[in-house]
């Protein structure tokens, strides 16, 4: 093998049924990765052996990976030690995941039969395919959850994340969120900023969010607020290299308060900021919630 090439990359898809895997692998292809669906898990060596002897001439692979060959499926976490064992082809678990009732509505939509529960509801089909599943999600070098992504925005998230793939930083993913509307279920670490004094209770303020300048400097005047950070950014700056050493290419970090409108978004965009200056890959700030009772 010529030591000056750089190895192959294979991203492997999978997750959820209905969670937007053929969304994924479009995209994917769109970006000039060599995509095959349903792959039984058994051939993913003999294809990695297909794509090291085509010197580069198959340099981005996407395989998707699921449940509707389950009788192959329990063969991947060998087939994945294999790999690393014996190949330099370099790979990415993207787990695809949605809400119980976000997956339930989907199918409804589309009248289709979850793979699992043919004869019966999907809501069985789903938690047998969600338990089914636990393991690889926890291997995963990144999940993302679709539950509230229009196709095009799930789209846009995967070509920012794989356009530059294979790149020596680590993406950070800074969300805030309000706990009444629920945890995100993609996050990798949650901070609960409800203990910050609450510009909801500022008349003044209760209408804007925290990327207005009022509402940002009130979170951000009290003492809580700056020892909080201080901790949370010396924590930060101890798990990314331990992020980076275990391969983990992207960290998303949910920052949640009541409603998500003002003490997370203000918190989250004080991190995105910080952390932006530093030698890491790409640094996003996404508030989930914000919007949600504007009018």
């Amino acid at each position: 093998m010529d030591e000056t090439r750089a190895p192959a990359k294979l991203v492997i898809i999978t997750g959820m049924s209905g969670a937007g895997k053929t969304i994924a692998v479009q995209s994917l292809e769109d970006l000039g990765f060599f995509c095959v669906d349903n792959l039984p898990p058994v051939l993913i060596p003999k294809f990695a052996e297909l794509i090291e002897q085509s010197q580069g001439k198959i340099g981005k692979v996407a395989l998707v990976i699921d449940l509707r060959g389950r009788e192959f499926f329990t063969s991947l976490q060998e087939t994945l030690k294999y790999m690393r064992d014996h190949f330099t082809i370099t790979y990415e678990i993207l787990f695809l995941d949605a809400t119980d009732s976000t997956l339930v509505q989907r199918y409804k939509e589309s009248r289709r039969r979850h793979p699992l529960a043919p004869e019966g509801l999907p809501l069985e089909g789903i938690a047998l395919e969600r338990k089914l599943l636990e393991e690889l999600k926890g291997e995963a070098t990144q999940v993302i959850d679709t539950s509230s992504l229009k196709p095009g925005q799930l789209k846009e998230k995967i070509v920012s994340r794989f356009t530059n793939m294979g790149q020596s930083g680590i993406s950070l993913n800074f969300v805030s969120f309000g706990f009444k509307y629920g945890v995100p279920i993609d996050a990798d670490l949650i901070f609960d900023v409800r203990f910050l004094p609450n510009p909801h209770y500022v008349e003044s303020l209760r209408p804007q969010t925290g990327q207005n300048p009022d509402v940002y400097e009130y979170v951000m005047k009290w003492s809580e607020t700056q020892e909080f950070l201080a901790k949370l950014s010396d924590m930060m700056n101890f798990l990314i290299p331990q992020y980076k050493k275990e391969g983990k290419s992207q960290v998303v970090v949910g920052i949640g308060c009541t409603g998500g409108k003002h003490r997370s978004v203000a918190i989250a965009e004080y991190l995105g900021k910080l952390f932006a200056n530093d030698e890491n890959g790409q640094v996003r700030v996404t508030h989930r919630d914000s919007d949600r009772d504007r009018h």
